[in-house]
């Protein structure tokens, strides 16, 4: 199964089974059985005439499956099936994988990015550059650092603050946010020393945890760098300014999380009121409504198919909105899109770069398309080269990039005409998790310069980064609030504490189960 969906898409559901079918020479009396297994096993039951271009993400990647299962195979190579699909869909996808293993006993070879994924295989191969960097089961990478691994809560600063402030500690291995801590690999076996590190308002909590195998995977990949570099980057940025961020005032640099506009005091940047958009007879967003203030991340999250695209569209003004009112950065957006384009800035999700020209075409071509003229351009251009480390590349064809370098240079085009907002739509789909990190980091720094995030995410430990978020099904809004907020939301008595992704995937059943009955 490929990546990026072997189906036809001018073709249903049904004459893609059967293609396949025919290719892989499944005899006819036994197709109607396969396929109405394969149908109830994927949920496309209801949709086998529906032409596969019409289908959401998550769907194409199971009918892609079902067509790769039209056969029962031996073995099942699946190259990133989950890639930009959601929680739900992704969680499906593993159970009809694991289900083939069990049942008819299928090998699986998989290639994946998502580290949790990973952790789920019987064995794992880690690959950096070419180079083969370790081999075993799962539990052989994250059981040397038992000890080394600890989760930080500090009250009175974010997490994503905290987060940034950690990450750069010179005993600080990787530092994520997790649930409503920070989630640190240190280098030794000891309780981290945090003494004045901290401002003296904020009170720190400090709690060893098992490690898992993503602390391992970026522990190995942060080691292979340094007999590699002989430094990382990273490290020799901590070592540097360890002094540097002791001195810093942090108070002046953090803040506290809004839970809405009215809290922070100031006008919201962006207002959503009662936005409808309809495309014939289907309504693809119905009244949708939220705030989003300034130097707030806010995220936009949903199953695919929730309408969060057509919602952003709306709101960079690259589609008119049927009914309600927009408001981007003051401006309306339903009568002056223009006006309101000049503000933002907007990467897409599959990178709006143009391959065939280099690295310095593409930032030539976009600070022209902002209009940056003479001395202010060429200004713009060595920041984004020295800022996003593209020096090296310039005369690289931006189609030949890998992944990290490609998400580099789309932010640093988005971001030449220091746009007050920034759109990111599925921006670390598919991208490795140092490139995620590094991107965060970026993301936590023009959040703290003041400039607003709006992001649409799958990838659900990513949505802690966010102030606030709404999650969308069929259109409409289901859930709005911090992640904090909406993970108690999603609770119960059995379940008091879950992951943001059990909040997700628990929100959306319960209304499809509301929904049915």
């Amino acid at each position: 199964m490929p990546q990026r969906f072997g189906l036809y898409e001018d073709l249903s559901v049904l004459e893609n089974l059967e293609l396949y079918a025919d290719l892989q020479g499944v005899p006819k009396q036994v197709r109607k059985k396969r396929y109405d297994e394969l149908m109830q096993m994927t949920g496309l039951a209801p949709f086998l005439s529906r032409l596969a271009g019409k289908l959401s993400g998550g769907m194409k990647q199971k009918l892609g499956l079902a067509c790769t299962l039209v056969h029962p195979p031996r073995l099942l190579l699946l190259d990133e099936p989950t890639v930009g699909v959601d929680p739900v869909s992704r969680r499906e996808l593993w159970e009809i994988v694991n289900r083939f293993v069990n049942e008819e006993e299928t090998t699986v070879l998989i290639s994946t990015a998502y580290l949790d994924e990973a952790e789920r295989c019987d064995e794992v191969i880690i690959l950096n550059e070419g180079e083969l960097l370790g081999k075993g089961k799962p539990a052989t990478f994250d059981a040397p650092l038992k000890g080394q691994v600890f989760e930080i809560e500090i009250s009175g600063m974010k997490n994503r603050d905290a987060q940034r402030l950690l990450s750069h500690h010179p005993q600080v291995i990787d530092a994520v946010i997790h649930g409503d801590a920070v989630r640190t690999v240190w280098r030794k076996k000891q309780p981290p020393a945090l003494d004045g590190y901290f401002p003296p308002e904020c009170t720190v909590s400090i709690k060893e945890v098992p490690p898992r195998f993503e602390d391992g995977f970026i522990a190995m990949l942060r080691q292979h760098q340094v007999k590699k570099e002989g430094t990382t980057k990273q490290e020799r940025a901590a070592e540097n300014s360890t002094n540097a961020e002791s001195s810093i005032p942090v108070s002046g640099r953090t803040t506290q999380s809004n839970s809405s506009h009215s809290t922070s005091g100031q006008e919201p940047i962006i207002r959503a009121e009662n936005v409808k958009r309809r495309f014939g007879d289907f309504y693809a967003v119905k009244g949708v409504s939220f705030d989003v203030a300034p130097g707030e991340v806010f995220g936009l999250l949903g199953a695919n198919g929730a309408g969060k695209t057509t919602m952003f569209r709306m709101l960079c003004g690259l589609l008119p909105t049927s009914s309600g009112k927009l408001f981007v950065a003051g401006v309306d957006v339903r009568k002056t899109a223009a006006a309101a384009r000049a503000q933002i800035g907007y990467m897409s999700q599959k990178f709006s770069l143009y391959g065939s020209l280099s690295v310095l075409d593409n930032l030539n071509f976009f600070s022209s398309a902002y209009g940056l003229k003479n001395r202010h351009r060429k200004e713009r251009i060595e920041w984004a080269l020295d800022e996003f480390d593209l020096a090296s590349v310039t005369q690289t064809n931006s189609g030949t990039l890998p992944l990290g370098y490609k998400q580099r240079l789309a932010l640093a085009c988005a971001l030449m005409h220091e746009p007050k907002i920034i759109f990111l739509d599925e921006p670390t789909s598919g991208v490795d998790p140092l490139a995620r990190r590094e991107f965060w980091e970026r993301i936590s720094e023009l959040s703290s310069r003041g400039i607003t995030i709006l992001v649409t995410t799958h990838f659900m430990e990513e949505a802690e980064y966010c102030d606030r978020m709404a999650i969308m099904i069929r259109g409409e809004v289901l859930a709005l609030g911090s992640p904090t907020q909406i993970k108690r939301q999603a609770g119960s008595e059995e379940k008091p504490f879950l992951t943001m992704e059990d909040a997700f995937i628990h929100l959306i059943e319960s209304h499809n189960r509301q929904v049915k009955s």
